[in-house]
């Protein structure tokens, strides 16, 4: 049995890591400062269900530091998930997302480098750290983008070219804690997602696609779509990322100083176009949109190439895109009523 913090606790993310950390009995301390919609939602729902087993901290890493510090030597393994989450919103904003991400990482990385006991420290990083990737030729079909060259998608060995202010931060931070691991040694795995989705995810228009169109689908919103809507992603549902964390924890003698892509891949990859023909096929109606102009920094298509992340750990995605959307459907259909009340509609 481990000891885990997971900041950013009672996000999305979090909160499913969580769940799944505490139904195997291990234990676990959430840090989250409640500033994202939902948080009070998802911190509620997990002290219902596991009551003292869970540990609730209200913080902020970019101000309370020694409590950070404090919190840091009680654990086995960080799981390092606070963060500023959308571009649109570092645009406007970009002195808070630089706090949030590039300092909020740093914090967490000197907490853990002054500890005695050095925990292990995985990091949700992301694709933006690859920015525009202009020059990698791109082939346009029906419904959707796709690579000419790369059949599997982007490797890790591609360039950095951080695009817009949530790419500097998030890129900033990636580096970061790659580096300490190299100059001080510590046990750090960076772990650069790409679209995760899946349930008690409020997403909205600006951060988690999947879930923001699933909800607008079931509920009745506007939806609008931000370009042509042949935009690709792969796709990775919440319980294949929390088994990839998972694994490069249990086999952190491999894992230690490495980066990793971890998506979908190839396999699991969808457009915005395809998205919506699947919600249609799931709920048996029409869904209508929107368009409008292309978002700064949005790539035409993304997909991760996990080979490497494959074949030094052994993990695999293995919940279809299908499934995936099937499975957060359903959770949107049971819960409208929380998901009205917490998205204020």
């Amino acid at each position: 049995m481990k000891k885990y913090l997971i900041t950013g606790g009672a996000g999305f993310i979090g909160t499913n890591f969580a769940e799944k950390l505490l139904q195997r009995n291990d234990q676990v301390i959430l840090l989250d400062n409640l500033s994202r919609r939902g948080t009070d939602t998802n911190k509620d729902y997990l002290i219902n269900k596991f009551g003292q087993n869970v540990e609730f901290v209200k913080a902020d890493i970019t101000k309370d530091i020694a409590k950070l510090d404090e919190l840091v030597t009680k654990v086995d393994v960080v799981y390092h998930l606070a963060g500023q989450v959308a571009v649109t919103t570092s645009v406007v904003d970009p002195r808070s997302d630089f706090e949030a991400n590039a300092l909020g990482t740093f914090n967490v990385l000197e907490a853990v480098r002054l500890s005695q006991n050095k925990p292990i420290t995985v990091f949700a990083s992301t694709n933006k750290v690859y920015g525009g990737m202009e020059t990698i030729e791109i082939e346009e079909g029906d419904r959707r983008y796709g690579y000419k060259h790369l059949p599997k998608g982007i490797p890790e060995s591609q360039l950095l070219d951080f695009h817009s202010p949530y790419g500097c931060s998030k890129g900033a931070a990636d580096q970061y804690v790659r580096d300490y691991s190299r100059i001080y040694g510590l046990r750090t795995v960076v772990m650069r997602q790409s679209c995760i989705y899946g349930t008690r995810q409020f997403g909205i228009e600006d951060q988690g696609w999947i879930a923001w169109f699933t909800i607008a689908s079931v509920l009745g919103r506007p939806i609008t779509i931000y370009g042509n809507g042949k935009q690709v992603r792969d796709a990775l549902f919440v319980d294949d990322l929390f088994n990839a964390w998972d694994t490069v924890t249990q086999k952190i003698d491999i894992t230690a100083g490495k980066i990793y892509n971890v998506g979908g891949g190839s396999n699991f990859s969808l457009s915005l176009l395809e998205l919506v023909e699947i919600l249609e096929k799931n709920l048996g109606k029409k869904i209508e949109f929107k368009t409008g102009d292309w978002r700064p920094g949005d790539q035409p298509v993304y997909i991760s190439d996990i080979q490497k992340i494959v074949s030094e750990t052994g993990w695999s995605p293995k919940i279809s895109v299908e499934m995936g959307v099937e499975k957060l459907s359903s959770w949107v259909i049971e819960n409208k009523e929380m998901i009205n009340k917490v998205l204020n509609f």
